[in-house]
């Protein structure tokens, strides 16, 4: 009797432990896919920076400086240190 329960304990384990490598499995599948879809969010984005970049006249890429706020009154512009 003891032998039948320490076996079917046994079964019982392996079962769990196929259960979980089989959810450790997709979910390893889909951070992969997950990870995958963002290089290209992240390679399309610097794509889009590098054509910005071409638009910016040569004037405007050495004052280097950006509108931080965006108010009909006034504009404060902030100088970016290279």
């Amino acid at each position: 009797m003891s032998d039948a329960l320490n076996a079917e304990q046994l079964e019982a384990r392996i079962m769990e432990l196929e259960v979980k490598a089989s959810y450790t499995d997709d979910l390893l599948e889909e951070l992969n896919m997950t990870i995958y879809r963002q290089q290209q969010q992240i390679d399309a984005l610097l794509n889009e920076v590098r054509q910005l970049r071409q638009q910016v006249p040569e004037g405007a890429k050495r004052r280097r400086a950006i509108c931080v706020t965006n108010c009909p009154r006034t504009t404060e512009l902030v100088e970016i240190k290279k």
